[in-house]
């Protein structure tokens, strides 16, 4: 029995942590340790697909800034006559094209691709394309993006006040949509518009 002398014998009565309490404590703690590690690993494994996402937006907004930086003319710029043509006319010498052959239409010019030569060489001449993983301007596979898909559609439409075709039945506003298949995920598109602001201009 402690008395006033010994004080420090009071000390040695308190009270700890019991077992009961450590044990509790222990499995609170990793109950909380294993939601926290389950919710990381979800996250890793599903931060590939944001990654996919994105580099296909970047392979669409490429791809659709190469076809609206591409000319825009009423004949194939191919023709003599491309840079005086006014119109998709056939046979006036400055106004129109100099045959029916070289006149713009949707679609490329028989032969024409986007790697060889004779090379895709106005925008309308894209509408159809696709290509099976994204390769570059010479037909070369780009590391790393052989599992991404593209398609590319081009389609004559009316913006504001400009009508889709000229008198002459020519598309004067094409809509570009182009669209990106990643290795997983869904597809991706954008759309551009293209006016013939500058019908004579070739490369």
């Amino acid at each position: 029995m402690c008395t006033e002398r010994q004080k420090p014998c009071a000390i040695l009565h308190q009270g700890g942590v019991s077992m009961i309490e450590l044990v509790m404590f222990i499995v609170i703690v990793s109950a909380g340790v294993v939601g926290i590690l389950a919710a990381i690993n979800a996250t890793t494994q599903k931060s590939a697909d944001p990654m996919a996402r994105k580099q296909a937006l970047a392979i669409a907004e490429s791809l659709l800034e190469e076809v609206q930086l591409m000319p825009f003319t009423y004949c194939d710029p191919d023709d003599p006559q491309a840079p005086t043509a006014t119109s998709a006319t056939v046979g006036v010498a400055g106004v129109g094209c100099t045959s029916a052959a070289t006149v713009e239409g949707i679609g490329p010019e028989a032969g024409e691709t986007r790697y060889s030569t004779p090379q895709f060489d106005n925008v309308n001449d894209y509408h159809g394309f696709s290509m099976l993983g994204f390769k570059d301007i010479a037909n070369v596979a780009v590391l790393g993006l052989t599992g991404y898909n593209a398609s590319v559609a081009t389609t004559a439409v009316a913006l504001g006040g400009i009508a889709a075709n000229d008198v002459n039945g020519r598309p004067q506003v094409l809509r570009i949509v182009v669209t990106v298949t990643p290795p997983s995920g869904s597809a991706i598109s954008l759309e551009g518009y293209r006016t013939r602001y500058a019908p004579q201009a070739t490369p």
